[in-house]
C-alpha cells in the first residue's frame, strides 16, 4: 500500500486492524539514485495470509521528513522511529523519546549515515548529548553497569534506579559497536555481500543468511532443489539446538549454578563440533547460499549426528532434571523477570520471550517458508512470562528441535537428488518494490529486507535480528524484581548485541 507521509499513521492502524496485527519492521531507504526521494516502510505480520503487508510513503526528495509518530498507536514503532531518525533524519511528531539510538556521542550532529550523500568511508567525528533515563525522589539511588562487562559479552550500558535492591526502572544503552553493515554492502552484488551477512551474528548466521538468500531468490523465478532445503533446515534447526542447549546453562550462570552451567557447556561443544563436521567450521559459515547450499551431506555424517544427539538428548534431560530437583533454583526463576502477555504482543516481540508470554507466532508456522510445511513438530508455549516460563519454553524447543533433525535425517536418507543449487540468472525486483525473507532464529524470527538497483546490486539491505524488538521487553521485565536478579533474568532473555549492532 503506497500512502501519504500525512497519511501514514492512518494507513499503519488500519493494516494493523487497529493495533490487532503487529508491527514486524519498519525501516527507511534513500532511493534518490532510482530516481525516488526517502522512503518510510512498515511490514505487518498477516497469519490470515500467511504473509507480511507492506506500507510504503514515500517523501519528496527535496522536501520535510516529517510524519506524525506511530509509537503512542503502536509501541512497538519506538525504536525503528529512533533509528529513522539516526540514520535519515526523519522527524517522528510527537515521540515520547528522541533520544539518539544507534549513534552516540561520538557522532555528530545532523549526520545520517544511510543518506545517499554520505560515502562508506566518511569520516564522523563529532559531539552530541546523550543522556540517560533515571528516576528522581528522596531515598532512591542510581547503579551503573556497564559497558563493559566481566567475562566476554559484548558492550552495554545499564543505568537502573534503585529503591534499596528493588528496581524501579531500567535504561539500556546499547549500539556501542555498530559496524555500519547495512551501509557497507551498498553496491555490492548479493553473492558479494553473503560473507557480510553471514558474519552479522555468530550465534545467528544461519537464519541471518537463511533470511537473505530468501529475498535474494524472490528475484529470480529459479526454484531451489528440495535437497537443498532439506540441508538449510538441517543447518538451522542445529544452529537453534545448539543455541538452546548452551542457554539452558547459561540461565544458571545467573545464580552460579555450576553443575549445569558445565553440562550445558559440554552438551554445546558435541553440536559445534557436528557443525564443524557439516560447513567446515563451528558456525555454519559458508553452507547456504542464493540458490541453495554449497555442501552435500553423507549417511556417515547424518549416522554420526544420530549418535550424537541421542548422547545430548539423554544428557539434557538429566540436566534439566537436577535444574527442576533443586528448590532453590526454582524460587529464584519463578515470578521473577514476568512480562505480562499485553505487554509482549505490544512491543511485537518474538521467540521464546514472546512465547513464554502466550504468544503462538512462529514463521516455521505462520509463514512457512522452505520445507517446514511438511515437517511435523508444534509451536511450544507459556503464559507466566517469567524466567522460568521461558526456560520451559527453551526445553520444550529442544525436544522439538530434536524431532525436526530426526525427519529430517529420515527425508535426506530417502531423497536420492543430487542437485545441491541452482543459478539464479539476472535478478530483476518490480519497480518500487523490494523483496523479504524470513527465518526463525533460535531468539525469534528474523527479517531481511532488500532492494536492488537496476544492476542487481543492493541498494538497500535492512536487517532487523530477533533480538531488536526483545530489547525494550528487558527494561519492563526488571521492573520490581531485586537487583541480584537482573544477570538472570537478562539471560533468560539470550539477547544479543551484535545483531542489533549490524
Amino acid at each position: 500500500m503506497l500512502v501519504k507521509p500525512e497519511n501514514l499513521r492512518g494507513a499503519a492502524n488500519i493494516c494493523s486492524d487497529s493495533g490487532k496485527r503487529p508491527l514486524a519492521a519498519m525501516f527507511g531507504a534513500d532511493e534518490t539514485l532510482q530516481g525516488g526521494g526517502l522512503a518510510i516502510y512498515c511490514l505487518f505480520y498477516n497469519a490470515a495470509k500467511r504473509d507480511i503487508d507492506v506500507l510504503k510513503a514515500p517523501f519528496p526528495a527535496d522536501g520535510p521528513l516529517e510524519y506524525q509518530s506511530l509509537t503512542t498507536l503502536l509501541p512497538a514503532a519506538a525504536w525503528y522511529e529512533r533509528e529513522l531518525h539516526d540514520m535519515f533524519g526523519f522527524e517522528p511528531q510527537g515521540h515520547p523519546d528522541m533520544r539518539p539510538l544507534v549513534l552516540h556521542e561520538s557522532f555528530p550532529e545532523g549526520f545520517h549515515p544511510l543518506l545517499k550523500k554520505y560515502p562508506k568511508n566518511y569520516d564522523a567525528r563529532g559531539n552530541r548529548e546523550y543522556e540517560m533515563l533515571t528516576s528522581q525522589g528522596e531515598g532512591l539511588f542510581e547503579v551503573p553497569v556497564g559497558p563493559i562487562h566481566a567475562g566476554i559479552i559484548e558492550p552495554g550500558h545499564f543505568r537502573f534506579s534503585q529503591a534499596g535492591e528493588a528496581m524501579l526502572q531500567l535504561d539500556a544503552k546499547l549500539f556501542f559497536t555498530h559496524r555500519g553493515i547495512e551501509k557497507a554492502v551498498e553496491g555490492l552484488t548479493p553473492m558479494e555481500a553473503l560473507p557480510i551477512v553471514e558474519r552479522i551474528c555468530g550465534a545467528c548466521s544461519v537464519a541471518n543468511t537463511l533470511s537473505f538468500c530468501q529475498a535474494v531468490e524472490k528475484c529470480s523465478e529459479a526454484e531451489v532443489p528440495y535437497r537443498a532445503w532439506l540441508i538449510r533446515t538441517l543447518a538451522a534447526e542445529m544452529e537453534r539446538l545448539y543455541n538452546h542447549v548452551g542457554d539452558t546453562g547459561n540461565i544458571c550462570a545467573g545464580v552460579g549454578f555450576s553443575p549445569v552451567i558445565s553440562m550445558g557447556a559440554r552438551l554445546k561443544e558435541y553440536l559445534m563440533q557436528l557443525n564443524e563436521m557439516l560447513a567446515g567450521n563451528r558456525f555454519l559459515r559458508g553452507l547456504i547460499i542464493p540458490g541453495g547450499v554449497q555442501y552435500d551431506v553423507t549417511d556417515a555424517m547424518l549416522e554420526e549426528i544420530e549418535e550424537v544427539l541421542r548422547e545430548v538428548e539423554a544428557v539434557y534431560a538429566d540436566m534439566v532434571h537436577i535444574m527442576w530437583e533443586q528448590a532453590n533454583f526454582v524460587n529464584r526463576i519463578r515470578t521473577t523477570g514476568r512480562v505480562r502477555p499485553e505487554t509482549a504482543f505490544d512491543l511485537a516481540m518474538v521467540g521464546v520471550g514472546a512465547r513464554a508470554s502466550g504468544s503462538t507466532r512462529d514463521s516455521r508456522k505462520d509463514i512457512g517458508y522452505g520445507i517446514y510445511d511438511e515437517l511435523d513438530f508444534e509451536v511450544i508455549t507459556e503464559t507466566a512470562g517469567d524466567v522460568e516460563a521461558r526456560i520451559k519454553v527453551r526445553i520444550g524447543e529442544v525436544a522439538q528441535s530434536l524431532k525436526l533433525v530426526r525427519q529430517l535425517i529420515s527425508k535426506l536418507r530417502r531423497n536420492a537428488e543430487t542437485q545441491l543449487a541452482v543459478e539464479l540468472g539476472e535478478l530483476q525486483q518490480e519497480e518500487g518494490h523490494f523483496t523479504w525473507g524470513i527465518s526463525e532464529s533460535a531468539r525469534g524470527d528474523n527479517l531481511h529486507c532488500l532492494l536492488l538497483d537496476k544492476e542487481g546490486r543492493i541498494d538497500r539491505l535492512f536487517v532487523r535480528s530477533a533480538s531488536y524488538p526483545n530489547w525494550p521487553a528487558l527494561t519492563v521485565a526488571v521492573q520490581g524484581d531485586i537487583i541480584p536478579d537482573f544477570p538472570l533474568i537478562n539471560k533468560s532473555f539470550e539477547l544479543c548485541y551484535a545483531c542489533i549492532d549490524r
